[in-house]
């Protein structure tokens, strides 16, 4: 057998991205001397971060369509086109035994193209709500691989799918809650954790600034907070306005950004944080219950259906961003660390859904399905 070769697509955002390129490198690792290559668009992050991961990155071109009918889609349609012959030359060219698909428009014209060259491929589905590539394509695709059970129901009938999960980072899988509380200097107490991803979320910013007064100084708790890079000064700014000096209350730690959140996660005892599917996936793999913000603009609200579909569990609390003030929250905080027995029951929920060997599966779905 010659050299195994491979093609990935996702692009437009991390949700996509990360993803394919876990399962880029889950390929490397299984098929030695294997060729992957990453399709993406010129314009997308994955423009970016797929060449700092070390991939082989080619370009098609691809726009996204609207969920109503306007002029633009008939336009996007045309370069669906264009960029799905575009990748009929690629695969002509790279010959590959598997096409992997992990949504965003760019999938699309690599899907149909894979279809048109009679490539087998797979589709990763990476929320609770499928994506509109991935619907469209689900029903030629040799097999659907899913985070959350609740997406095949939005899918065709008779098509072929398989809970996997998602994959998760290393060092996620790898974390250990003694070692990390101890690198925490965390005691017995009990670890509250919030953030709002990278950049922050201000509803939930300001939510825990008025949580803050709840819990600073009271012992046998800690709170950690990540404002997100973009969040932090006008979180400063509201405490001051408040008369909230964290220097007087020892286990109050706010901060831009947690850079090892392996840590944070593994010393956690209740998570208060959005509903993406990366993040919920390293819930559920360390067995940590959540309060569940669900980010409203998500595309097709997908975010509240992946963090109802914890809720339906047992797993975790679902707090709408509409309604979601300080009362609120302090309110379910309190009720949660009030009842341990029952904030140790949403750990062992969340933990039965967690799927640590998630690449592993999704690997040996693409093994099978390119019989290699």
């Amino acid at each position: 057998m010659g050299t195994l070769r491979f093609i990935v697509a996702g692009g437009g955002t991390g949700g996509h991205i990360y993803p394919a390129l876990a399962i880029a490198r889950g390929l490397k690792q299984a098929f030695l001397n294997c060729e992957v290559l990453y399709v993406g668009t010129a314009r997308g992050l994955e423009a970016d971060i797929v060449p700092k991961a070390g991939f082989p990155f080619r370009t098609i071109t691809a726009a996204g369509l609207k969920r109503r009918l306007t002029l633009r889609n008939l336009w996007s349609l045309a370069l669906a086109l264009k960029g799905a012959g575009e990748a009929v030359r690629l695969m002509r060219d790279v010959r590959p035994a598997v096409v992997v698909g992990t949504g965003g428009y760019v999938s699309g014209p690599v899907l149909l193209a894979a279809y048109l060259c009679r490539v087998p491929f797979l589709i990763h589905e990476q929320n609770a709500f499928p994506g509109l590539t991935n619907r469209l394509f689900a029903r030629v695709a040799a097999c659907v691989a899913l985070t959350f059970p609740e997406a095949g129901r939005f899918l065709p009938r008779g098509v072929r799918t398989k809970v996997t999960g998602l994959p998760v980072r290393e060092e996620i899988r790898n974390a250990d809650r003694e070692g990390a509380r101890a690198r925490l200097n965390v005691g017995e107490e009990t670890v509250l954790l919030s953030f709002g991803g990278s950049r922050g979320a201000e509803r939930l910013n300001r939510a825990i600034a008025g949580l803050i007064p709840a819990f600073g100084g009271r012992p046998g708790v800690r709170l950690f907070h990540a404002t997100g890079t973009a969040g932090y000064d006008k979180f400063r700014e509201w405490l001051r306005i408040k008369g909230i000096d964290l220097s007087s209350w020892g286990n109050i730690t706010v901060v831009p950004y947690f850079y090892q959140i392996a840590d944070y996660l593994a010393a956690a005892d209740l998570v208060i944080c959005r509903a993406g599917a990366a993040t919920i996936a390293e819930l559920t793999c360390l067995g940590r219950p959540a309060i569940l913000v669900p980010y409203p603009y998500a595309t097709a609200n997908h975010q509240e259906f992946n963090a109802r579909a914890l809720a339906a569990q047992g797993a975790a609390v679902v707090i709408r961003d509409a309604v979601l003030t300080p009362e609120r929250l302090v309110e379910e905080v309190e009720r949660l660390l009030a009842a341990p027995a029952a904030l140790r029951e949403m750990a062992a929920r969340s933990a039965s859904l967690g799927k640590p060997d998630a690449l592993e599966q999704i690997i040996a779905c693409i093994k099978e399905i390119g019989r290699l």
